[in-house]
């Protein structure tokens, strides 16, 4: 019996996807959990793994790299040996050679002609194309020394200087890169790459775009000349979810101003021990968030169709500006973590953020999220709920100012929280009594790290 190889949805919104490449070849043996294809969701790129075993068929009407598919959409077969492609007219498939140690038999003719084809893509493993692609090699000039010719990370580092040069600088940019300069109307083959080997990325092509280009417009409204952005893919995934987000919520944001002086104390304290790990205010509002949702855990509650689903761990988003647009990493189980481990942690995903390596399931499964604004300056705002989730907390600047304490005037530090939560699912006074806790674990941070 052939099984459907089909598009998954790598995110709870997603509809559409862009099809990057297959990473095996048609007549090769695959077996469960091995990395079929590179599937591009709405803000990341990921391997998707074989469900089922079996000899891929990549039928004539497979989506060709870098093309929109929709999800669910059957893009191939894997079948048994001997087993017609369904659709299909002819008889018996073959059997690549390269994996012919996972089947009991290969036909002869499978064999021969398999045995005088160059090394692929689909001989190395992901790791090693992707270094591959940094260095500029061509695998299909590597000769494999792993098991049944399977190229290995040391393979590349002795490869041939023919490899190297048979990568043209007319090819030398990342598929990413590719698709973002199509979008955005680039012409890649004209940008000076900042990767290795003068590889084209994707930053590159965005600095590109923001060159300005003077345009009329055409329409009865505007006769007025203009620089023209063109609307990127994931800036339009970006305006469907808040859109969605305003529309599928009833969203109510409540306002309160902290006495912020311990928090800035905790953290100065930090800094003066020396460590390596200085907790930033968002890592400590990351992990006391979680210590008070633990507490009140119906905040983090998601609408279902006939129920509320409250998750069983507690995982925050953290909201992220890149060039490319907002993104939201997410902290897992935070609990489990000490403050300076989200620190860690939160560096680690804020770095791959920017640089474009996040994948589909870093921006999966949070229950709660932060946005921290007081770096540019914002004292408060209305931040927007990430759906599914009931509740986000914006957090905005921390400035020094006059404070009456104890019946006297002095300076302390203050803040502004505002917590926007769904309506649906909150009524105003729990969603109160969680603003209300988490100001005063803000307020006095050192007694609640210490519990």
């Amino acid at each position: 019996m052939a099984f459907e190889i089909i598009i998954p949805r790598l995110g709870w919104s997603m509809e559409e996807g862009v099809f990057v490449r297959w990473l095996k070849r048609d007549g090769d043996v695959v077996t469960p959990g091995e990395a079929l294809f590179e599937l591009e969701g709405e803000k990341a790129a990921q391997d998707v793994e074989a469900v089922d075993g079996g000899i891929l068929r990549i039928p004539p009407t497979a989506p060709q790299p870098n093309t929109t598919v929709a999800v669910g959409a059957v893009i191939g077969y894997l079948v048994a040996t001997g087993e017609a492609t369904p659709g299909s007219s002819t008889g018996t498939v073959a059997v690549n050679v390269t994996a012919a140690s996972n089947v009991s038999a290969v036909s002869p003719v499978a064999k021969a002609s398999s045995l005088v084809e160059p090394a692929t893509e689909s001989a190395a493993p992901p790791s090693v194309r992707r270094m591959a692609r940094e260095r500029g090699i061509n695998l299909s000039q590597v000769a494999g020394s792993g098991p049944a010719g399977r190229i290995l990370a040391s393979d590349l580092v002795t490869a041939n200087p023919v490899a190297r040069q048979q990568t043209s600088r007319s090819n030398v940019a990342s598929p990413r890169a590719r698709r973002i300069a199509r979008e955005l109307g680039v012409d890649w083959k004209t940008v000076d790459g900042s990767g290795r080997d003068g590889r084209v990325r994707e930053r590159d092509i965005l600095a590109a775009a923001k060159r300005p280009k003077t345009t009329s417009s055409a329409s009865s409204n505007a006769t007025s000349k203009g620089t023209s952005i063109p609307m990127t893919r994931h800036r339009r995934t970006i305006a469907d979810r808040m859109t969605n987000s305003r529309q599928q919520t009833a969203p109510v944001t409540l306002t309160t101003r902290i006495d912020a002086t311990n928090l800035v104390s905790l953290r100065q304290q930090f800094k003066a021990a020396g460590g390596d790990v200085v907790p930033s205010y968002s890592d400590v509002a990351i992990k006391l968030s979680a210590m008070v949702l633990a507490q009140q855990p119906q905040v983090m509650a998601q609408w279902g169709e006939n129920q509320l689903v409250i998750p069983e761990e507690i995982s925050i988003g953290l909201a992220v500006d890149t060039d490319a647009g907002l993104l939201v990493p997410v902290i897992r189980n935070v609990p489990s973590l000490t403050v300076t481990e989200v620190c860690s942690r939160t560096s680690d995903l804020i770095s791959r953020t920017r640089a474009g390596q996040l994948k589909a399931n870093d921006m999966q499964g949070s229950v709660f999220t932060i946005t921290n604004l007081g770096g540019f300056g914002i004292d408060g705002f209305t931040p927007i709920i990430n759906s599914p989730e009931a509740a986000i907390l914006g957090m905005g600047r921390i400035r020094r100012e006059p404070a009456v304490v104890d019946n006297q005037i002095i300076p302390r530090d203050q803040m502004t929280l505002s917590l926007t939560f769904d309506h649906r699912i909150l009524d105003g006074a729990p969603a109160a009594r969680f603003l209300q806790t988490l100001s005063q674990a803000l307020e006095s941070p050192s007694a609640w790290l210490l519990r």
